[in-house]
Protein backbone atom coordinates (compact mmCIF):
# COMPACT_ATOMS: atom_id res chain seq x y z
CA UNK A 1 0.00 0.00 0.00
CA UNK A 2 2.57 2.30 0.57
CA UNK A 3 4.47 1.64 -2.26
CA UNK A 4 1.42 2.67 -4.02
CA UNK A 5 0.28 6.01 -2.00
CA UNK A 6 4.27 7.77 -2.62
CA UNK A 7 3.81 7.65 -6.04
CA UNK A 8 0.23 9.36 -6.12
CA UNK A 9 1.92 12.21 -3.54
CA UNK A 10 4.42 13.00 -6.12
CA UNK A 11 1.87 13.07 -8.67
CA UNK A 12 -0.05 15.32 -7.08
CA UNK A 13 2.37 17.68 -6.24
CA UNK A 14 3.30 17.90 -9.51
CA UNK A 15 0.26 18.93 -10.75
CA UNK A 16 -0.31 21.68 -8.02
CA UNK A 17 1.50 24.48 -9.90
CA UNK A 18 -0.20 23.77 -13.47
CA UNK A 19 -3.33 24.14 -12.02
CA UNK A 20 -2.36 26.93 -9.44
CA UNK A 21 -1.35 29.29 -12.89
CA UNK A 22 -4.12 28.04 -14.98
CA UNK A 23 -6.04 29.87 -12.23
CA UNK A 24 -3.86 32.71 -12.07
CA UNK A 25 -4.32 33.43 -16.07
CA UNK A 26 -8.28 32.98 -14.93
CA UNK A 27 -7.88 35.60 -12.22
CA UNK A 28 -5.46 37.82 -14.67
CA UNK A 29 -7.97 37.55 -17.46
CA UNK A 30 -5.80 35.80 -19.86
CA UNK A 31 -8.44 32.96 -20.64
CA UNK A 32 -10.64 36.25 -22.29
CA UNK A 33 -8.77 36.26 -25.10
CA UNK A 34 -6.99 32.69 -25.23
CA UNK A 35 -7.20 29.53 -24.40
CA UNK A 36 -5.00 26.16 -23.77
CA UNK A 37 -5.95 23.95 -26.74
CA UNK A 38 -7.58 26.23 -29.43
CA UNK A 39 -7.63 29.68 -30.90
CA UNK A 40 -9.61 32.57 -29.31
CA UNK A 41 -9.31 35.41 -30.17
CA UNK A 42 -5.22 35.19 -29.76
CA UNK A 43 -3.16 32.12 -30.31
CA UNK A 44 -3.64 28.97 -28.20
CA UNK A 45 -0.89 28.36 -25.40
CA UNK A 46 -0.30 25.35 -26.85
CA UNK A 47 0.43 26.79 -30.14
CA UNK A 48 2.55 29.74 -28.01
CA UNK A 49 4.36 26.86 -26.50
CA UNK A 50 5.40 24.95 -29.49
CA UNK A 51 6.52 27.93 -31.49
CA UNK A 52 8.68 29.15 -28.22
CA UNK A 53 9.99 25.41 -27.17
CA UNK A 54 13.68 25.49 -26.20
CA UNK A 55 13.96 29.89 -26.09
CA UNK A 56 14.86 31.52 -23.46
CA UNK A 57 11.67 33.79 -24.03
CA UNK A 58 10.39 34.57 -20.81
CA UNK A 59 11.56 38.11 -20.08
CA UNK A 60 10.41 38.79 -23.31
CA UNK A 61 7.01 37.47 -22.99
CA UNK A 62 6.51 38.74 -19.86
CA UNK A 63 7.11 42.27 -21.22
CA UNK A 64 4.29 41.56 -23.79
CA UNK A 65 2.13 40.68 -21.04
CA UNK A 66 2.08 43.42 -19.31
CA UNK A 67 2.79 46.09 -22.10
CA UNK A 68 1.20 44.25 -24.99
CA UNK A 69 2.61 43.82 -28.30
CA UNK A 70 1.38 42.98 -32.05
CA UNK A 71 3.04 41.16 -34.73
CA UNK A 72 4.09 38.00 -33.91
CA UNK A 73 0.28 36.34 -34.59
CA UNK A 74 -1.28 38.29 -36.80
CA UNK A 75 -2.79 41.62 -37.20
CA UNK A 76 -4.51 41.74 -33.85
CA UNK A 77 -2.75 43.33 -31.65
CA UNK A 78 -2.16 41.95 -27.34
CA UNK A 79 -3.40 44.68 -25.11
CA UNK A 80 -1.38 45.69 -21.69
CA UNK A 81 -2.62 43.97 -19.11
CA UNK A 82 -1.49 46.01 -16.13
CA UNK A 83 -3.11 43.99 -13.71
CA UNK A 84 -0.55 41.86 -14.23
CA UNK A 85 2.88 42.16 -12.19
CA UNK A 86 6.32 41.33 -13.19
CA UNK A 87 6.40 37.61 -11.14
CA UNK A 88 3.10 37.00 -12.19
CA UNK A 89 3.91 37.74 -16.13
CA UNK A 90 7.12 35.19 -15.01
CA UNK A 91 5.03 32.11 -13.56
CA UNK A 92 2.47 32.42 -16.79
CA UNK A 93 4.80 32.73 -19.41
CA UNK A 94 6.72 29.45 -17.73
CA UNK A 95 3.44 27.96 -17.35
CA UNK A 96 2.46 28.66 -20.90
CA UNK A 97 5.71 27.24 -22.26
CA UNK A 98 5.37 24.09 -20.06
CA UNK A 99 2.44 23.10 -22.35
CA UNK A 100 2.52 20.43 -24.78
Amino acid sequence: MKQLLLPLVVLSLLAVPALADEALAKKKNCLACHAIAKKVVGPAYKDVAAKYAGQNVVAKLSTKIMKGGSGAWGAIPMPANPQVNQAEAETLVKWVLSLK
